[in-house]
């Protein structure tokens, strides 16, 4: 029997990367992300120890990670956790991956409330992982949130989240059909509601792995979108703040649905770094 060959992380760095450059921009940094879950250690190292020698089964769970982000499982389940907003988030497929897009809603509630110190009442509809609720309690000591989700499993990793984070006492996680129900008002709603229409999802990777929950905004995507906008019109505060994102094709659609359901408040479009459509604000 052959002497079994050791393999570097330096090599297979290099034979990972080649792998996956074909289906990843991001190849090289994805197989550090992985290299660094399974090895249990920081960037650092990795680049100190080039030619440390991998075990037999170190190299068998990487060689499957590989194949399973060849076949479109998102990285961020694979590892179990996104960087969000410079924090870090765990993630399961029992909740949408928190995206760079959504970072914009975040910069536009964080000058926001800034610009109004007195209001300090935030809900978070469709919370998910806990992004948009968790990040904004983080930065505003003061900010009462209440952070809703219909699924429970998503609610679990939230709470999950704020515990690793250390907001948790500023907030109050509610299994619920959006605003349902709810007597609670808010000086700011804030959502990243399923948005994509019914027949785009098929054609999309994100729903072979994402849950079709958190992603399936019904017949023209604003199926949610309209509901939270109608209940909203009962829980908001005077002088309060709706800010929602939306599918870059909504971006005629969903104001004049605004318009329709709030009159007379104000309605502006964000675009995201790419110059896309993202975030519908409204304003009274």
């Amino acid at each position: 029997m052959g002497m079994m060959t050791k393999t570097k992380i330096v090599d297979w760095l290099s034979e990972s990367t080649k792998l996956l450059a074909e289906i990843s921009e991001l190849a090289s940094l994805e197989t550090r992300v992985i290299l660094c879950h399974v090895l249990d250690k920081p960037r650092e190292w990795l680049v100190l120890h080039p030619d440390f020698e991998l075990e037999q089964r170190q190299l068998d769970l990487l060689n499957l990670m590989i194949t399973r982000l060849q076949t479109g499982e998102p990285l961020p389940y694979l590892v179990g956790k996104q960087a969000f907003f410079g924090l870090e988030f765990k993630v399961t497929p029992d909740v949408l991956i928190p995206r760079p897009e959504t970072e914009l809603l975040i910069e536009e509630c964080i000058s926001w409330l800034e610009e109004h110190p007195a209001k300090r009442k935030l809900a978070d509809i469709g919370t998910g992982s806990g992004a948009i609720a968790i990040t904004l309690a983080d930065r505003f000591e003061d900010l009462d949130v209440t952070a809703i989700d219909i699924s429970a499993k998503a609610l679990d990793i939230a709470i999950q989240n704020a515990d690793l984070l250390n907001v948790a006492h500023q907030i109050k996680f509610t299994q619920n059909d959006l605003l349902e129900n709810i007597v609670d008002r808010y000086d700011v709603i804030a959502a990243n509601l399923p948005y994509i229409p019914t027949q785009k999802l098929n054609t999309l990777t994100v729903a072979r792995y994402e849950p079709v929950l958190a992603l399936d905004g019904g017949q023209d995507g604003l199926g949610i979108i309209n509901r939270l906008l109608q209940q909203s019109r009962e829980h908001l505060k005077p002088g309060g703040m709706i800010i929602l994102e939306i599918e870059e094709g909504q971006f005629e659609s969903a104001p004049i649905l605004a318009d329709t359901l709030l009159p007379g408040m104000k309605k502006s479009i964000i675009n995201d770094l790419a110059n896309h459509p993202r975030i519908l604000k409204i304003m009274v």
